[in-house]
């Protein structure tokens, strides 16, 4: 059983940048695909980006945040990252790793994601 928690959250000023960690624990996190997702308040879940794994690792992103947010990955210590640069008020949020094997047209669906972390709070204020 995978167990996810995330870390990095914190209050930054607009234009500020912030790295977010998933750590895993339990099971072969290597094979998962692992997917960010964000929940503003009063809001309902929303994708942020997606690491496939299918052979090698693909990336997709949100519309929102392609050219200013990067995922990556290391195996060896079984940890997703999520680079953000240029964040906005509206980044602001609680920010989710999740990790499944959903098929490439439900990636950027949350209800075929098995496992789930806690979530970290990112807050973007001046």
């Amino acid at each position: 059983q995978v167990q996810l928690a995330e870390s990095g959250g914190g209050l930054v000023q607009p234009g500020g940048s912030l790295r977010l960690s998933c750590t895993a624990s339990g099971g072969t996190f290597s094979q998962y695909t692992v997917a960010w997702f964000r929940q503003a308040p009063g809001k309902g879940r929303e994708f942020v980006g997606v690491v496939r794994k299918s052979g090698g690792n693909t990336y997709y992103y949100a519309d929102s945040v392609k050219g200013r947010f990067t995922i990556s990955r290391e195996d060896a210590k079984n940890t997703v990252y999520l680079q953000m640069f240029g964040l906005t008020p509206e980044d602001t949020g609680l920010y989710y790793c999740a990790a499944g094997r959903p098929i490439l047209s439900a990636l950027r669906d949350e209800t075929v994601y098995r496992h789930w972390g806690q979530g970290t709070q990112v807050t973007v204020s001046s």
